[in-house]
């Protein structure tokens, strides 16, 4: 099982004996995967290791053959391709968003519009946005609520440099707030930022690190 080294909380998303086909082709053959509060998590894999589908899995849009997904929260979700509507504006998203998660005001989507640098386009409709800029709007769509678990696929695909580092910014305010963040991702750059890096092969999940604090510590 993939899991922290450190971490005695009790998890918030824990992954047991997780398998799933698609006809006769096994993707996952017994992924399990354990994560605490707080906890900044990569699944690193090849383009058609399974990632997505383990990803879809963990968020509850697709089901597995076998095996349990229990989750402690609230959850987010941001898949790699934004689902958007894109004949309305960001600003209508949010709005949009925020009813449907019965959400008392709009000051959570409006500071993450401003913390992720995208406030002059409140009133462009989505289908005129950059991929980034969408890729943001579906960033800011999947924190609005604030979950306790938040399940990210390739999220910074299309971000520019400064973009990149204002994403980072925001992860470690998660973490520090006792968020749990999972990163789906074929590339893992500056590795000591996650607590786990484990890879997806052959179906199942493999620890590949120990966990940051031990690599800062020099273990």
């Amino acid at each position: 099982m993939a899991t922290g080294s450190t971490s005695v909380s009790t998890p918030v998303l824990q992954a047991t004996g997780i398998h799933k086909s698609y006809g006769r082709h096994p993707v996952l053959r017994g992924a399990e995967l354990t994560v605490a509060p707080g906890q900044l998590v990569a699944v690193v894999g090849e383009n058609g290791a399974g990632k997505s589908t383990l990803l879809k899995i963990l968020a509850g849009t697709q089901p597995a053959d076998r095996g349990e997904v229990a989750l402690s929260g609230a959850l987010g979700y941001c898949p790699q391709d934004p689902v958007l509507n894109g004949a309305l504006t960001v600003e209508q998203h949010l709005r949009y968003f925020a009813a449907a998660r019965r959400l008392p005001d709009m000051d959570r989507g409006r500071e993450l519009v401003r913390l992720l640098g995208f406030e002059r386009y409140a009133q462009s409709a989505a289908g005129e946005l950059s991929g980034g800029t969408r890729q943001k709007l579906n960033l800011t769509l999947a924190l609005l609520h604030d979950p306790d678990v938040l399940l990210l696929d390739e999220p910074y695909q299309g971000f520019d440099w400064e973009t990149y580092l204002r994403f980072w910014d925001l992860v470690e305010t998660l973490r520090a707030r006792g968020k749990a963040v999972v990163i789906i991702t074929h590339l893992v750059f500056e590795q000591d930022r996650f607590d786990l890096l484990a890879d997806l092969t052959g179906g199942r999940l493999t620890p590949r690190t120990a966990s940051r604090e031990d690599r800062r510590a020099g273990a």
